[in-house]
Parts: structure tokens; sequence; C-alpha cells
């Protein structure tokens, strides 16, 4: 029989160079989800968010993610995704759209902006009108959607599981 015991605070992984994947938030309603997407973004080494409105982090969520993610705040998020996509990124939205592809099976590029939209309205259509493609967490129950959170969560994990260690340019 196996015998397991509990690693208080692991050490990390170390990754060469971060990950080159950027996360993008519409204007979320919660500065809780916010918080708890930059706590992500630091634990799978994710160096940059940007948020849209006004954007807070609360330091108890976010956690040493607070210190370790560059938080961009910006008034509007399509400009920015311009920008991005001039400098090489595939922009890949998570929402629940029309021609979405199930997340479980997309493959995700290395340099990828993930949109995440907000919590009541998702992605508005000048943000949709923008995406190269979109991904969509499949769901088997009710209700219809997962947390803003943990949606990115997900998507973030499958990411990372594409693309494990980032290797160094």
């Amino acid at each position: 029989m196996v015998r397991f015991a509990h690693i208080r605070h692991k050490p990390p992984e170390l990754l060469a160079a971060p990950r080159e994947l950027v996360v993008a938030l519409a204007p979320m309603r919660s500065h809780v989800n916010l918080s708890h997407i930059v706590r992500t973004c630091g634990c799978f080494g994710i160096a940059r968010v940007i948020a849209t409105g006004t954007a807070r982090l609360d330091g108890k969520i976010a956690r040493d993610g607070a210190d370790r993610v560059a938080l961009e705040i910006h008034r509007s998020l399509p400009p920015v995704l311009e920008r991005l996509r001039i400098e090489g990124y595939e922009l890949v939205g998570l929402e629940q759209a029309t021609g979405s592809e199930p997340l479980f099976s997309f493959a995700f590029r290395p340099r990828t902006v993930l949109v995440v939209g907000n919590e009541r309205t998702g992605l508005e259509d000048d943000v949709l009108a923008r995406l190269d493609r979109v991904a969509e967490i499949p769901l088997a129950g009710l209700p219809h959607s997962l947390n803003a959170a943990t949606s990115a969560a997900v998507a973030i994990y499958e990411y990372c599981r594409q693309f494990p260690r980032r290797q160094a340019p």
C-alpha cells in the first residue's frame, strides 16, 4: 500500500520563461473574481492579466499572484485586443457562442490571448467581432454556465496542459 504525506506549500516547478498566454478580462462586476483569476495566473506562471473598467485586486484573495502577475488596467478592451493581434497573438474568447469549439478538444496556440467575459453579460459584440476563435466549456448540467473565475481557471488549466513547460526562446 502506498502511503501519502501532505506537503504544505510545495515549491513550484520553475518555468524557463513565463507562459505566452495573456488573460484579458471584460469589466468584472466582482473584484473577487478578478482576484481569483490573478491568483490562478500566478499559480500557473502566467505573467500578464489585462483588466478593464474599475478593476481592483483584493490582496487576501490574489495572494502572491498580486506580486507576480503584471495587472494592466485599461478603459476598453477592443483597442488592447487590436494591439495584441498586431503583436502576433491569437485572440480566443471563452464564451457560449455560435461557432464555438469545445474546450476539451480545442488546440491552443502558444501566443494566445484568452478573453474572458463579464459575469452576467459575457463578451460584448464589439469584442466578439475581434476574436479569431471561441472556446466553450462543455457543460452537462445546470446552471448553464460557470462563474467567470472558475471558467477562466478551467481554460487556463487546459492551455497549460497543452503547454506544460515553456521553453526558453
